[in-house]
């Protein structure tokens, strides 16, 4: 409980912090509205390339614009050394980790939040037709991306190249969860339930995160400490 305590007060320092400046909010749902009409002038799809092609282009702009919200994760403590006061800071590692990950977690799901009804409006598509499957797909895939997120944008925050050098690490190791995501998204987009043959997918995001998130806050140390 004093490991969660603490996360969630970094949690809420960086929420304040980026409430009152909105950079990497501003930049990553701009980032993504704009590639979701793009993709919809360029691709023009009718709608049964939009049920094909939707959950993938979706999935394919989250992640995208993940990468916008982890790159300043950690890049923000750098200015007077906020980051080393941090790690010596009573907060054990695991609590300052677990912050981090909430933080971004919740700036993921709005980024997500405000693009969905764009998509909509633009691919058309069904994907609102069963929320509570998109909701719990969402939850589990927009984890994965936060737990891999923070993680290297922890070991590479020290790093002059760290913009390409995130999503250059991530993306391979995110490759199970993205097929998930794919797979999963492509059925809501559809209008169809998540069924007994997508519950594999579901159980890949599960397990993913779980075997991810315990890694990573074993690792806690080893990761703040590079």
């Amino acid at each position: 409980m004093k490991t969660l305590r603490q996360a969630l007060v970094i949690t809420r320092k960086d929420l304040r912090a980026e409430l009152r400046t909105k950079e990497t909010l501003n930049a990553a749902v701009s980032f993504s509205i704009s590639v979701l009409l793009l993709f919809s002038f360029a691709l023009d799809p009718t709608p049964d390339q939009t049920m094909e092609i939707g959950g993938g282009v979706l999935w394919m702009i989250f992640l995208f614009a993940g990468t916008l919200v982890f790159n300043r994760s950690f890049a923000r403590e750098l200015p007077n050394d906020c980051l080393d006061a941090l790690i010596a800071s009573p907060a054990s590692s695991a609590a300052i980790f677990l912050g981090k990950c909430f933080a971004g977690f919740s700036m993921m799901l709005i980024v997500e939040v405000l693009s969905l009804p764009v998509f909509g409006l633009f691919f058309g598509g069904r994907i609102m037709d069963h929320p509570f499957h998109l909701i719990i797909t969402l939850l589990l895939s927009t984890w994965s991306v936060t737990i891999m997120g923070t993680t290297f944008s922890a070991l590479t925050v020290n790093l002059r190249l760290r913009e390409l050098m995130l999503p250059v690490l991530v993306y391979p190791m995110l490759l199970p969860a993205m097929l998930a995501a794919f797979k999963l998204l492509t059925t809501l987009v559809g209008g169809q339930p998540i069924g007994d043959e997508d519950m594999q997918w579901l159980r890949v995001l599960f397990g993913f995160n779980l075997i991810f998130t315990s890694l990573a806050l074993a690792l806690a140390d080893s990761i703040l400490v590079n």
